[in-house]
């Protein structure tokens, strides 16, 4: 069965047109009335009309046709800028009965979108179960296979949203607006500077993550907008969900047009009492491992539990983010694209008054603290400072990511050695390649949005996507287009994205798929151990399997319990 199109339709003025006069028809009504349509009952005249209906009809809300349908009531009781023809109808008598065969029928000639109540195949369309919240609307359709299964899992996927998120996505709603009225009186832009998507968009764009140089005019042009979109993709819901008028006003201070001034703290603290400081300070560099919450390890937990003062990276997932207290205060990095250097700073300025005060402060971060996180430069920094730290170990997820993937990176007469790089340099400058080495597994973290460069520079091939001369640095030893990879995204998280491929087809591969922020790129012959491409360009892999099956089991002492009981 294809997919279909599932569309936020504006149904203002429309003509609705209900066959029937049950409950059902009395809830087509309401449907109708909320979107702001006209909403026009046709029933025969001694027909029993459900008691709202009624009062509906009575009230002036529903016009109400009495008599048997007609076929020219279609053409008839519309709009006049549509040559009076209905904009949509609702058949209410169910899928058996012979005249919903007709009226379906007839609204396919005429183009008229048409449903059927209990006949899928009668319908050119079909109602959501929906959840409103101000701005925010979520639909459930199971394409009429079963309505109070979509009903049940609406109420469980609203139930699983933070409150007070519909007023957040109007809030962000006003920064965006104001991002683009402020920076088109500064750039005096003819067109809004925001990225071309939508809400359907399946995944972030390929160049999500790209390093926006002060030396790129028009670049720079869309920078506060695209800051705004990493927000949106990196804060978890529940801290989007508690943003307030101040950090709106915050937010447009601290992201001025011309560059970033991290002066103003966008701190997110909770309204519950403070963690009182303990007499000695103490900060804790730990690292929360790949994504799922768990995989973090007994102590950066116990360490999330008793931080006075916590400075979380972005990428740390809002399953680890969920654990920490709420009366705990949080600080979450402003790494944006073109602002790291700055956004290191002020974390640093923030950890430091805080331990001036006698606070325990964790610095929270994804993977492992010491691999490409920083954490070698934050040692140095507080214990110049006279606050030597702490250190959590994390599981890095260069290793992890393809353990999840079923790529193990040493394999016997396969890969016998493990390589991990950085796909960009300090200041967004390009590494050099390393070279090509058939026994071996190389790990590139933080290259997604440089794809096509990194993979030129390791094949001294552009790209299959592009086949423009880039000027990019080829490599000594060229690898061969045909080495596999694979595109890890979101590793143990419920997410998790895989896209496996070569060499030769993965810059086109995540061009098309979009891009799912964190992931990382593997390469070498190990690749294809467990698992291949099929003889394909690539296949993307979905989902995470998580540990449920583990954490179903029952451990070793209930089993005691029950044989003794028995």
């Amino acid at each position: 069965m294809p997919t279909p199109v599932l569309t936020a339709h504006d149904a203002t003025g429309h003509v609705h047109l209900v066959v029937g006069s049950n409950s059902l028809a009395s809830a087509r009504c309401n449907r109708s009335l909320e979107a702001g349509a006209k909403a026009i009952v046709v029933a025969p005249a001694d027909a029993e009309m459900h008691y709202a209906l009624q009062k509906k009809i009575e009230d002036g809300q529903v016009e109400r046709i009495k008599g048997q349908f007609e076929d020219q009531i279609l053409q008839t009781c519309g709009r006049d800028e549509v040559d009076n023809v209905a904009d949509a109808v609702f058949v209410t008598l169910g899928g058996k009965n012979p005249l919903s065969t007709h009226i379906s029928t007839l609204c396919r000639r005429l183009r008229i979108p048409v449903n059927v109540v209990d006949a899928p195949n009668l319908c050119t369309f079909t109602l959501l179960s929906t959840h409103s919240d101000g701005p925010l609307q979520i639909g459930i359709t199971t394409s009429g296979k079963g309505c109070k299964l979509a009903a049940r899992i609406r109420r469980e996927v609203a139930a699983s949203l933070p409150p007070g998120l519909g007023a957040a996505v109007e809030r962000l709603g006003i920064i965006r607006r104001r991002i683009w009225e402020e920076d088109h009186r500064a750039y005096e832009l003819s067109e809004p500077t925001v990225d071309v998507s939508d809400d359907d968009s399946p995944a972030q764009k390929p160049n999500f993550n790209k390093l926006i140089l002060d030396s790129d005019h028009n670049a720079a042009k869309t920078r506060r907008i695209r800051w705004l979109s990493q927000i949106c993709e990196y804060w978890p819901l529940r801290r989007l969900a508690s943003i307030t008028d101040t950090d709106v006003d915050n937010i447009l201070q601290s992201y001025t047009a011309q560059c970033p001034d991290l002066s103003p703290s966008l701190k997110i603290t909770s309204t519950g009492p403070q963690v009182p400081a303990p007499t000695k300070p103490l900060i804790i560099l730990a690292g929360s491992g790949p994504g799922s919450p768990e995989l973090l390890t007994l102590a950066t937990h116990r360490a999330i539990q008793s931080a006075s003062f916590i400075l979380a990276d972005k990428l740390v997932p809002a399953p680890v983010l969920d654990l920490i207290p709420r009366r705990t205060p949080v600080h979450i990095a402003r790494k944006f694209p073109g602002n790291a250097d700055a956004a290191q700073a002020e974390l640093l300025s923030l950890g430091l008054d805080a331990l001036k005060k006698g606070m325990t402060v964790l610095r929270l971060k994804q993977g492992d603290p010491y691999i490409y996180g920083r954490g070698g430069e934050e040692y140095q920094f507080f214990s110049d400072h006279g606050y030597p730290p702490m250190v959590l170990p994390g599981i890095t997820s260069s290793l992890s990511a393809p353990l999840f993937a079923a790529i193990p990176p040493t394999h016997r007469s396969v890969a016998d050695q493990v390589l991990i790089c950085t796909g960009t340099g300090r200041k967004g400058a390009k590494p050099r390649p390393p070279p090509y080495v058939e026994t071996q597994t190389v790990v590139f973290l933080m290259a997604l949005h440089r794809l096509k460069d990194l993979v030129e520079s390791l094949t001294g091939v552009p790209s299959s996507c592009d086949k423009s001369e880039t000027g990019t640095e080829t490599n000594s030893s060229p690898w061969p287009v045909t080495t596999p990879c694979a595109v890890l995204e979101r590793a143990s998280c419920p997410d998790q994205r895989i896209i496996r491929s070569t060499l030769q087809h993965v810059v086109a591969a995540v061009e098309e798929e979009g891009s799912r922020p964190p992931g990382l790129l593997v390469l070498g012959w190990s690749c294809e151990v467990l698992k291949g491409t099929g003889g394909g360009k690539w296949v993307v892999e979905e989902g995470f399997a998580g540990f449920e099956e583990l954490m179903n089991r029952p451990e070793i002492g209930d089993n005691l319990l029950a044989e003794k009981a028995v």
